[in-house]
């Protein structure tokens, strides 16, 4: 597999690389359902929560992982509509 950087995993990799606890599915469910955020939307925050989790040297998504990832896009939504 040559994979350099989380931003080219593919969906069909996060299971591997990308899986969530009950905790965090739960988190994202939330989210997901109160901003009714796309499936492309799904895939960033993953994708950089897995960064996240890199830079923290853990091998899990934990919750605060995927709480600063949300952020971000929550930050990136709120720059896209100015």
């Amino acid at each position: 597999m040559n994979i350099y950087s989380n931003s080219q995993l593919q969906p069909a990799m996060f299971s591997r690389f990308c899986r969530l606890d009950r905790k965090c599915r739960s988190i994202l469910k939330d989210v997901f359902d109160r901003f009714g955020m796309s499936a492309r939307a799904h895939s960033r925050i993953l994708k950089v929560a897995r960064t996240i989790a890199d830079m923290d040297m853990s091998e899990e998504i934990r919750p605060i992982h995927l709480a600063e990832a949300i952020q971000y896009r929550s930050l990136d939504r709120k720059t896209q509509k100015m």
